[in-house]
């Protein structure tokens, strides 16, 4: 069933009762990117809100569609990154101020990734999208990047737009994300199930994980050509999905409905070559990344403790829609336009969850979330997928943040969670795993 929380959420991208086929392209007539008043949380700091965004039925070419934030930053050959997130010392694509808002246009690796051909008039095409609904952007970084080399087994496949230098950031501060918009640029998406990962891959060595039988490993073992060295004849399966009236559709009985979110937005964390391995785009870090949580959607803020001047925020691995433990290895990946506002927050200032200045933490209007995660340093510390460590950090940081914050003396605060509170697998796909909590608002007086 669902919440009526996720269907307003759905309503917000309504994308009107057409299939992506019969879509008209609709260039110059989408609705501003709004960005509304702060709405104040209980904890004293402020989380964007946004009206509901209208969305086209065709295709958000760049540049194209009204414009009104701050800034914009596209995503080109030249501003992004594949496959690796920004270090410490790299140089900006974008300057603004803080509290400004910045509108980016970002692109999903699906289609375009080697396994697919990198060619994404090809592969859509294939699924009977026409070429004047591929995007021009996904088309340019398939052919032309060359910023870094591109190795498919070894490389992140995110699309890594940025990063943007946020005036008055300095180490010891967070930045706060706040995601005003949202918007989708096709009405079509992807979801990518590849071997020897997602929860049900088969281990390095060749035999199941811990749980399942070699029989149960998906995709099946006898479909693996990873052997050939050869991506485009790797078996991977990628399954095309169609939108239509605010769902994602699969085959004839399967419909379900979009809840839009960027998978990725963080600062930079660590130091390093630009293709470092602690750079790598898949797991998530201590500065954000591949956080993959779905309720950081339009009206959430996301705090990510700063560790260089700047902050230097990126983005990408946009959803059209995902489960609480993306499985199979990917969400419904999908390109989208996303309106942010960034606001430097200093210490003791009140404009930040204290938790926030050492770990990643978020909130929206219904929800706290404290966030955990198995090795936060990037995969390096051998802890790696431990769910339980990710666990255990989560319920820490909800400690933390209910005794400091909120003035709940701790014993309490631990009886209040094991009652009252959520605890979700974020994701178990991104090497680091990650578990978040829900803890209601409307519970405290």
């Amino acid at each position: 069933m669902v919440q009526p929380r996720e269907l307003a959420n759905t309503l917000s991208f309504k994308l009107g009762r057409r299939t992506f086929l019969q879509a008209a392209v609709a260039l110059g007539t989408l609705s501003a990117t709004g960005c509304a008043a702060h709405a104040q949380s209980s904890s004293g700091s402020s989380v964007g809100s946004s009206a509901p965004t209208k969305t086209s039925a065709g295709i958000l070419q760049p540049n194209q569609g009204s414009l009104t934030a701050d800034h914009y930053l596209e995503s080109t050959p030249e501003s992004v990154l594949w496959g690796y997130v920004p270090s410490i010392h790299s140089a900006a694509s974008m300057q603004m101020k803080s509290g400004q808002t910045v509108t980016v246009d970002t692109v999903s690796h699906e289609g375009i990734l080697e396994d697919q051909g990198r060619n994404p008039d090809e592969f859509f095409g294939s699924h009977g999208v026409s070429q004047d609904q591929v995007l021009e952007d996904a088309r340019a970084i398939a052919a032309e990047y060359n910023r870094t080399p591109r190795n498919f087994d070894s490389d992140g496949p995110h699309i890594v737009t940025g990063p943007i230098f946020v005036e008055d950031a300095q180490p010891g501060d967070v930045l706060k994300v706040e995601t005003l918009s949202t918007e989708l640029r096709v009405p079509y998406g992807v979801v990518s199930s590849r071997h020897g990962r997602g929860a049900l891959g088969q281990t390095k060595d060749g035999s199941a994980p811990a749980g399942i039988d070699i029989s149960e490993v998906m995709p099946p073992t006898s479909t693996d050509g990873r052997s050939s060295g050869i991506p485009s004849d790797y078996g991977n399966v990628s399954v095309f999905t169609s939108v239509e009236d605010d769902m994602g559709i699969m085959g004839d009985r399967i419909r379900f409905p979009l809840r839009p979110f960027m998978g990725m937005m963080g600062v930079a964390f660590a130091d390093g070559d630009v293709t470092s391995p602690q750079l790598n785009s898949i797991p998530p870090t201590l500065g954000g990344g591949n956080i993959d949580i779905r309720h950081l959607a339009v009206g959430s803020a996301f705090y990510l403790p700063v560790r260089a001047e700047g902050a230097l925020f990126y983005t990408g691995d946009p959803h059209m829609g995902m489960g609480d433990g993306e499985v199979s290895l990917t969400a419904m990946e999908g390109s989208l336009r996303t309106t942010f506002r960034l606001t430097v927050c200093k210490k003791d200032s009140g404009d930040a969850p204290s938790v926030a200045f050492n770990y990643p933490f978020a909130e929206n209007d219904e929800y706290w979330i404290p966030i955990g995660l198995s090795d936060p340093d990037g995969s390096t510390n051998e802890q790696n997928n431990d769910l339980n460590a990710a666990m255990r950090r989560a319920v820490v940081n909800a400690l933390d943040f209910l005794q400091t914050d909120m003035n709940i003396e701790r014993h309490i605060a631990y009886a209040y969670l094991s009652a009252a509170a959520d605890f979700a697998i974020s994701q178990v796909v991104d090497r680091t795993t990650g578990v978040h909590g829900l803890i209601r608002k409307s519970d405290f007086v």
